[in-house]
């Protein structure tokens, strides 16, 4: 079984991808929406919600853990590869990174996400990392180093779980937060959130045509095909029923209504509460 973390709705994105490419396998999706939005916590608050929360798919049978979440993927995801080296989890930047790298024609790069994203910079780090194994040193030709571009946008994961996808205080308020990549001539704009894909095309509208705009769940899903092909080992472990499981900290029937929303489909969910989620595993 596949198992995904979310600190809400967002990784749904993820969900709906995998689904299409991948129907044969299993999923178990969490989202801690009783603790949402992740992105205006605490590192160490952000750390210690998704350790609870990615040992509890582990304890639920989750041969592999996909961290949807990128402010969890920003804050946690190290962590917990150094903590669990004997568990399987991954995360939603790299794959966004790379797709942005694919994509981008002129290098100038555009990141928006949440405050705890941004901080990080780990967008940042994660694209020049990339460029410097993708190039050679010697090779310094000016349109091969990424010019990176950040911006927050604390508001949108709120109004968009409000269910305020067409409102135009949204719209005002996307144009605000996009100004700054705007006059930054951005040429690819991540979407370093997996709730701003219901935006999608709000997004297209106020970026124009000539923007690529790289959706972080669905790259996520599509890195994830890749990685089961190179590591065989773990494809072969996971179980193939295509039955998809919803868990979530907090009201099951608004969790049923905002993420049928998300996957298009109507969905069931069971409530957990945060005493359910507390069970680490021990460090081997």
């Amino acid at each position: 079984m596949i198992g995904i973390f979310d600190s809400g709705f967002g990784g749904l994105t993820t969900v709906r991808e995998l689904r299409r490419i991948l129907p044969q396998y299993d999923i178990l999706f969490l989202g801690d929406s009783a603790r949402t939005p992740y992105g205006s916590r605490s590192t160490s608050a952000v750390t210690r919600f998704t350790e609870e929360g990615v040992q509890r798919l582990f304890a639920e049978g989750a041969k592999i853990v996909l961290v949807a979440c990128n402010t969890a993927s920003a804050d946690a995801l190290r962590y917990l590869q150094s903590k669990y080296p004997h568990q399987k989890t991954l995360g939603v930047l790299i794959p966004a990174a790379e797709e942005a790298l694919a994509q981008t024609r002129f290098g100038r790069i555009g990141v928006l996400a949440t405050r705890g994203v941004v901080a990080s910079k780990n967008y940042e780090k994660e694209l020049n990392k990339l460029t410097s194994l993708l190039y050679h040193p010697a090779d310094t030709r000016a349109e091969q180093i990424p010019k990176i571009t950040s911006a927050p946008a604390p508001l949108l994961v709120p109004l968009v779980e409000e269910g305020w996808i067409k409102k135009p205080e949204t719209r005002m308020i996307l144009r605000k937060y996009l100004r700054p990549l705007k006059e930054a001539n951005i040429d690819t704009l991540i979407l370093g959130c997996t709730h701003y894909p219901l935006l999608l095309q709000e997004f297209q509208r106020k970026m124009g045509k000539q923007c690529v705009i790289i959706n972080s769940g669905v790259a996520q899903a599509r890195n994830f095909v890749n990685y089961l092909s190179r590591h065989r080992e773990i494809e072969q472990t996971l179980s193939q029923n295509g039955v998809c499981r919803f868990l979530t900290t907090d009201d099951a029937t608004r969790f049923r209504e905002l993420g049928s929303r998300f996957l298009g489909e109507t969905i069931s969910s069971k409530q957990i509460s945060h005493i359910e989620l507390l069970p680490v595993f021990p460090q081997k």
